[in-house]
């Protein structure tokens, strides 16, 4: 194992952070990973903290008594403090944190739940800003009227997302799966796979009029509730949409990212009839949009011979596509003023030259849309918690935490990262962690200088 080597940290002391001890039964001193979330607002600087084990749940407590001591720590006004009765988005991560579990078997996973709670979190954390952001604007313009409170849910099932709440989403499937069953019985056919393809076709795209959004910048397309509402869908929740109504029926449906693409089709013994092309369409190209017939996808060269060679993406692998698509669109929205800043952009500012790397990192940082990274951040935890021996995922979430200025976090997870990455990886990663370690003292130190207090040497 790679040993990690801080300035403050001996070789023991970070060996031991990240296995728990040498032989002895002594807990890892890092936090678990379903508890590593920072979404209770702390009331300090607008940010979301772990409100995980140990803090309350808003969703549990009582949520009069929890507004008032909110209110008062945040001097906000009634209609902000009724925000705080909103579920916690705490509450949806261990909703996702325990559906993904590996304890569980992968086809027991269902795709739409957990994707409806990644929608519920990010609702959520939304939910709360925009009350936040109407209090300040009532106190403002300080408005005599008293503002309405906001309707207090008591638990995640039953907070509404564009007007239905998770149990009538999954209902919303339910119903597409019957329409189906209708347009077959309509159609006096039987069970062939190719005419339960057709009339699967037939409801989702003509009566229901989903379709691929070509140009992937509304944030709607990301989110399963939102796709089910407008019809307007990137591919995998598209692809997750089919996957689940035909499941509905019945009929199993596997997936494999082909490029940049994510193709589905139904497995049979008889590929052929999946290509076969009628009325200038075969049900494989319907199925999985234009990118079949553009030869500038990879996806254009898939045959019959070559689908059975394709590597069929696991349930959790779906759930990581769709997971790193919103980090890559939040993370391009919270960048947008900085053309061309990627997340790694200072790990090789550090090895030109000192100077300039600490330039970048003080008072020269990028400015960054906090909410859209904020979202990135959630959205790279729960990507971690599917896949927590992920190097490169690690690094690009401590990375991310540094953006947002969370020096010690993003040391100790970019620490981590070093234990799990090749080694001229954590070569490169080593000397910024140093860095970094460096700049939470020195964030420490003058944060305890503006609070007039006093360094002493015990």
């Amino acid at each position: 194992m790679l040993r990690v080597s801080l300035p403050g940290l001996s070789n023991r002391q970070m060996t031991m952070m990240m296995t728990g001890g040498l032989g002895a039964p002594t807990p890892v001193a890092v936090p678990s990973l379903g508890n590593c979330g920072r979404f209770g607002f702390d009331g300090r600087g607008g940010c979301w903290s772990d409100c995980g084990k140990g803090k309350r749940n808003y969703m549990t407590v009582n949520t009069t008594q929890n507004a008032a001591v909110k209110k008062m720590r945040l001097g906000i006004s009634p209609l902000a403090s009724s925000a705080l009765a909103e579920p916690c988005p705490q509450a949806a991560r261990d909703k996702f944190t325990r559906e993904i579990s590996f304890q569980s078997k992968d086809k027991d996973i269902s795709l739409a739940k957990v994707l409806l709670y990644v929608a519920a979190e990010d609702e959520a954390f939304l939910a709360f800003n925009r009350e936040i952001d109407a209090s300040t604007l009532h106190n403002e313009r300080r408005d005599t009227s008293s503002p309405c409170d906001a309707q207090v849910w008591d638990n995640v099932e039953a907070m509404p997302m564009a007007g239905k709440n998770i149990y009538e989403w999954l209902v919303e499937l339910d119903t597409i799966a019957k329409e189906v069953e209708a347009e077959l019985v309509q159609r006096d056919i039987g069970c062939h796979l190719a005419e339960v393809l057709e009339a699967v076709n037939k409801v989702l795209f003509e009566s229901r009029g989903f379709k691929r959004s070509p140009v992937l910048v509304d944030s709607k397309c990301f989110y399963l509730h939102s796709v089910l509402g407008s019809g307007c869908a990137s591919a995998i929740l598209l692809s997750v949409i089919y996957i689940e109504v035909c499941r509905r029926l019945n009929l199993t449906i596997v997936g494999s990212r082909v490029g940049e693409e994510f193709l589905i089709w139904p497995p049979t013994g008889n590929p052929e009839e999946l290509f076969k092309v009628t009325s200038g369409h075969s049900l494989f190209g319907v199925v999985n949009g234009k990118c079949v017939d553009d030869p500038r996808s990879k996806a254009s060269d898939i045959t019959s011979n070559s689908l059975l060679g394709l590597d069929i993406a696991t349930n959790r692998d779906i759930i990581g596509i769709a997971l790193a698509n919103l980090i890559r669109l939040y993370w391009k929205r919270a960048s947008r003023t900085n053309h061309g800043l990627m997340l790694t952009s200072p790990l090789r500012s550090v090895h030109k030259s000192d100077e300039k790397f600490n330039k970048d990192s003080g008072s020269k940082m990028p400015l960054l849309r906090p909410q859209e990274l904020r979202l990135a951040i959630m959205a790279s935890e729960r990507l971690i918690i599917l896949q927590p021996h992920n190097w490169a995922l690690r690094r690009d979430y401590g990375m991310m935490l540094y953006y947002n200025r969370e020096y010690e976090a993003a040391v100790q997870e970019l620490s981590i990262c070093m234990a799990f990455a090749p080694e001229e990886e954590a070569e490169v990663l080593e000397p910024f962690v140093e860095k970094l370690h460096l700049m939470r003292l020195e964030t420490s130190w003058k944060s305890l200088g503006q609070k007039g207090g006093r360094l002493t040497v015990p």
